[in-house]
């Protein structure tokens, strides 16, 4: 069995991470999973949430607000819609994120007659975005 598996996480902006890690916390769409060396093969999309990856380094923590996570037994890949590191978070960030979900959720409710389930699909994201502030101490107001 490996010890270290080949971790990416990448925003549409950057490259934030590659590392070598011993395991990988990853807020599914399903629930959260850790994610280890010798992993079957997975595909899943994320909720917003923290990214937790730890390596040599130490654990360092991602704010994601979605996309998805691509792992096998050799790497796994993190897409992300939106990500920053935990440390560089700010009020100001966390609250676009929560307006982004509150606007989407908005836009949805007077476009749609909500046939595809979109508007559940937006109140989740947004209760999701204002969970992962209460995680990380921040309030979007």
């Amino acid at each position: 069995m490996a010890e270290t598996v080949q971790f990416d996480l990448v925003s549409p902006e950057r490259l934030l991470a590659s590392v070598e890690a011993r395991e990988v916390l990853i807020p599914g769409a399903e629930g959260d999973m850790t994610a280890l060396p010798d992993h079957a093969p997975l595909i899943t999309t994320l909720r917003p949430g923290i990214v937790r990856v730890s390596s040599a380094e130490g654990d360092k923590e991602y704010v994601v607000t979605g996309g998805f996570a691509e792992i096998n037994g050799q790497s796994i890949s993190v897409l992300a819609e939106r990500a920053l590191p935990r440390e560089d978070m700010t009020q100001e960030h966390f609250k676009s994120m929560v307006d982004e979900a509150t606007e989407r959720l908005n836009r949805v409710q007077e476009e749609s007659a909500d046939e595809h389930g979109l508007i559940d699909d937006a109140t989740k994201l947004l209760h999701d975005m204002v969970a992962v502030g209460d995680h990380i101490g921040m309030s979007p107001n």
